[in-house]
């Protein structure tokens, strides 16, 4: 009787994951904060995330086509792409600049550098970035909702000299100027909860990245109330939950998520509290991306049985 011996490298776990499927969590996770941003700037907030949906997806077509390899636009990460830049710009982003900015992130960053799984850092946070530094002036040009109508309100937290006089409601319902995303930690909140729920992502990364840059904040300034100005200001939440915890470019053990969060909040922190920039959340994720290889290797995991052979050698003996 003939038998068929198939042979598969280890480990030896399957599992009903697809990467659309987690990325349709993410795209679920990510619609609070499409919504709140169209309802605190308007409806040109839902304009600038349908293109950078349009613009990734199609240079992800395009560039598939012209060499002539697999479309890969049915795994839905290129409009998760699309969604998270949309969402780390401001309202008033001109359009043909937004388009630089999923071009760096489809070709630059993921394709050129083979495809999902090969890229060194998140796709978005390095478009992101780019246009930081090419468009400033854009990316700076803050609108404010209706309602904020005082002047602490009214300007960006970061650069309120005294985070005392701010509300904390109003910063966690998103009154308050910024980019389309960062704005309204409500909305943001309900995203972690729907990805940790549905376990497409672990609690461990955005928890150790908060809690340490709270802690940070707590003994610099020895106030509960500016600690929690600085956890709910700028793209810290967004940053910790959405980008942050990529698959591609986080740790994949435990011990190694907590080191690269509480790192995270280190070097943000820095920036913040010691540097010239008010935010600090982007540079200190491409800066982190770059070690994760390092934190992996040195946070590995010991293999189940696994015996050191200094012990083996005494058990014989």
């Amino acid at each position: 009787m003939d038998t068929k011996l198939i042979v598969s490298a280890s480990p030896h776990l399957r599992s009903e994951e697809t990467t659309a499927g987690l990325m349709a969590n993410v795209i679920v996770a990510l619609t609070p904060c499409v919504v709140a941003s169209a309802i605190i700037f308007g409806l040109r907030a839902l304009l600038v995330t349908a293109v950078s949906v349009v613009a990734c997806v199609a240079f992800e077509w395009l560039y598939c086509k012209l060499l002539k390899k697999a479309n890969p636009i049915s795994d839905l990460s290129a409009v998760v792409t699309g969604i998270i830049l949309a969402m780390n710009v401001p309202v008033g982003m001109p359009i043909g600049e937004l388009l630089i900015g999923d071009f760096v992130a489809i070709i630059v960053v993921k394709q050129l550098f083979g495809g999902i799984g090969m890229n060194f850092a998140n796709p978005a946070l390095v478009g992101r970035i780019v246009l930081f530094v090419s468009f400033a002036g854009a990316m700076n040009n803050w609108v404010f909702p209706d309602a904020a109508v005082d002047q602490l309100s009214s300007a960006t937290p970061l650069a309120v000299a005294d985070p005392n006089k701010l509300s904390l409601l109003d910063l966690f319902m998103g009154v308050h100027g910024g980019v389309l995303g960062e704005t309204c930690a409500l909305a943001i909140v309900l995203g972690l909860i729907y990805l940790v729920v549905t376990k497409t992502i672990s609690i461990a990364i955005p928890a150790a990245y908060v809690g340490s840059m709270f802690v940070f904040y707590l003994i610099a300034t020895h106030s509960v109330h500016a600690a929690l100005v600085a956890v709910l200001s700028g793209g810290l939440l967004f940053g910790a939950v959405f980008m942050a915890t990529d698959y591609v470019t986080s740790p994949f053990t435990l011990k190694g998520k907590l080191v690269y969060g509480v790192a995270l909040g280190v070097v943000t922190f820095a920036i913040r509290y010691w540097g010239s920039y008010t935010e600090g959340v982007s540079f200190a994720l491409l800066f982190m991306n770059l070690w994760v290889p390092y934190i992996n290797d040195l946070t590995r995991q010991t293999p189940y049985g696994y015996v050191k052979p200094a012990k083996k050698e005494a058990a014989g003996k």
